[in-house]
């Protein structure tokens, strides 16, 4: 896939997900928002993508790996846009 049609897709699914997540963003208390601030990968998942990540530049992912490590790529988008629905539900909830 091309680089600029792989971005526009890529933008495309990113702005879709924000809009099926909105619902979360009215149901956050500052407990649950900065639960999700603290969302990290465990040690075997960053030793997993670090994997793929080097197989990935090198370009010998067989199939199944290459399925693998965009699942990682998609659940990191998702978690990243919880992060920053949480992000943005604390500073404007929270007393200076």
């Amino acid at each position: 896939m091309e680089y600029s049609r792989a971005v526009r897709t890529k933008t495309t699914a990113t702005a879709m997900l924000g809009r099926i997540i909105a619902p979360i963003g009215r149901c956050l208390t500052p407990a649950s928002a900065k639960e999700i601030l603290a969302l990290r990968a465990d040690k075997k998942a960053k030793r997993r993508v670090e994997e793929l990540a080097a197989k990935s530049d090198r370009g010998i992912l067989t199939p199944e790996e290459r399925a693998e490590y965009q699942l990682f790529v998609e659940v990191g988008d998702f978690v990243a846009l919880l992060q920053a629905k949480a992000r943005r539900y604390l500073s404007e909830h929270t007393t200076a």
